[in-house]
């Protein structure tokens, strides 16, 4: 092959790895474009919720006990103020509102 040949097919492969070069840059210029970005992180994150309440309803199924332990305590916790108050209203204190006056006093 002369080297005119070999120029030419020099020339062809250079042309056609710069329009592969182009085409993936138009490519990734697609790919990171903001819109798409948050379409892929939704769709992640969706698919990593669905996953986590698939896998959250199968243990509740293996073991019901101990989610409604659970369950009960997550309420308790959440109540605990309403609960401390209703229960501090009800009970009995020890407190001696009038120092001068005695419960044992003959008076």
């Amino acid at each position: 092959m002369s080297g005119a040949g070999r120029y030419q097919e020099a020339v062809a492969r250079a042309e056609a790895a710069k329009q592969s070069l182009i085409s993936s840059a138009q490519t990734a210029k697609a790919r990171i474009t903001p819109a798409r970005l948050k379409q892929d992180a939704t769709a992640k994150v969706v698919d990593v919720a669905m996953d986590g309440m698939a896998y959250a309803a199968a243990t509740a199924r293996q073991r019901p006990a101990m989610v409604g332990a659970a369950g009960a305590a997550l309420l308790l916790f959440l109540t605990r103020r309403p609960l401390a108050a209703l229960f501090g209203r009800l009970g009995v204190r020890n407190e001696d509102t009038n120092p001068d006056h005695s419960e044992t006093d003959d008076g």
